[in-house]
């Protein structure tokens, strides 16, 4: 799982094993070891919500994604989900949940994982 994170925009990319892990268990989470402390970011679904939804506590950012969503997620062709929350002083965040295609460009990066690109054909 690759997270990307610009100014107030969070976005998730996941590969083809890794949509399907989330999807047959609801939990999927990357860590990067820094000399002390470590870094969490991990995808959870939650019942009730009605879009994806966000936290950051203990080092750890969790983006949620809805459990009806999780249930249909892999198998289908939607790529991926967005949404903007508000925080209590009112400034926005954009939350992006997608599945990683494999790059047009040249890269060094294992993309063997990844969902095939449908502009590669075009």
């Amino acid at each position: 799982m690759k997270i990307r994170i610009k100014g107030n925009t969070v976005r998730y990319r996941l590969t083809r094993t890794e949509v399907k892990i989330f999807c047959e268990t609801g939990h999927f989470e990357e860590k990067t070891q820094f000399r002390d402390k470590t870094f969490i970011y991990e995808l959870r679904t939650k019942a009730g919500l009605e879009h994806l939804d966000a936290n950051f506590k203990e080092n750890t950012i969790t983006l949620y994604l809805p459990e009806k969503e999780r249930e249909r997620w892999g198998d289908s062709e939607q790529v991926g989900f967005q949404h903007t929350i508000v925080s209590a002083s009112g400034a926005e965040l954009s939350l992006l949940l997608e599945k990683d295609f494999t790059c047009l460009d040249e890269t060094i990066e294992d993309q063997s994982d990844n969902y095939p690109n449908p502009l590669a054909n075009k």
